[in-house]
């Protein structure tokens, strides 16, 4: 009899052991799973601002547009459109996580990048350190490929034939995507932006006589910057010293005809 008792016993206490070592595998399995998972998602960039809707995006990004309508001739109406459009107003992933407003893939592109399922699983995203330079290869983007040449040909407010035009020249596959871009520029008044700077621009070229002055470069300063404080252009800027790019160095000096 007591032999039976011990045999039980030993029996319970080797069942116990399993089930405490497999329930410790178990919770060591779940920790390992829980590990993995917070390391492969991506961190948001700290130069990616929170914009809740499409008022904050137009608010935050409307300056940058307009900037990029001076220096590349697309209208500043499109670029918003496209980036409200694209980005879902700055809340998609790409647009968080990599600071990419227009959905541009890595084709050649050397830098950073993300992998994100679009047309197929996985595929691959530029990435920037700043949302600026995502709207600077936006530019570039367009004005750099002859399938979008045509486009420059048409006038800065004109925003439909450019909706339309992006549509034509292969930049997306919706069918609906020009009546999109359309949709919100009408709705969020977008193509303010572009008559008001026209607008700007004539009534300051037209209003005096215009006069030289050397202006010296400070930190934070861009050509965009400089133009608007004394009434020109971009474009005037760059003739007037014979630069070749928008880049500046802080003392450099500057000859700029104000009005």
């Amino acid at each position: 009899m007591k032999r039976i008792i011990i045999v039980i016993f030993l029996g319970l206490l080797i069942s116990s052991c399993g089930a405490r070592r497999k329930a410790k595998l178990k919770v060591m399995s779940s920790k390992v799973e829980i590990t993995i998972n917070k390391t492969s998602k991506p961190e948001p960039s700290k130069n990616t601002p929170v914009t809740n809707n499409a008022l904050d995006y137009i608010s935050y990004y409307k300056s940058i547009s307009i900037s990029e309508m001076y220096l590349y001739g697309i209208p500043a109406s499109i670029t918003l459109a496209q980036g409200i459009l694209e980005s879902g107003s700055g809340k998609a992933r790409l647009a968080r996580d990599a600071n990419n407003h227009f959905g541009i893939k890595c084709h050649d592109w050397k830098g950073a990048r993300v992998y994100h399922d679009d047309d197929k699983a996985q595929e691959c995203f530029r990435k920037y350190k700043d949302p600026s330079q995502s709207f600077r290869d936006h530019s570039e983007f367009l004005a750099n490929r002859k399938r979008y040449a045509g486009l420059f040909k048409l006038k800065k407010d004109d925003y439909k034939g450019w909706a339309k035009g992006l549509r034509k020249a292969g930049y997306a596959t919706d069918p609906k995507y020009p009546q999109k871009l359309i949709s919100l520029i009408e709705r969020y008044e977008l193509y303010k932006y572009d008559v008001k700077s026209k607008k700007s621009r004539t009534k300051n070229e037209s209003s005096s006589p215009s006069s030289k002055v050397q202006y010296t470069v400070k930190k934070g300063d861009t050509l965009y910057s400089i133009s608007r404080l004394y009434n020109t252009t971009v474009d005037a800027i760059k003739q007037q010293n014979n630069l070749r790019s928008t880049a500046l160095t802080i003392g450099q000096q500057l000859i700029i005809s104000s009005n």
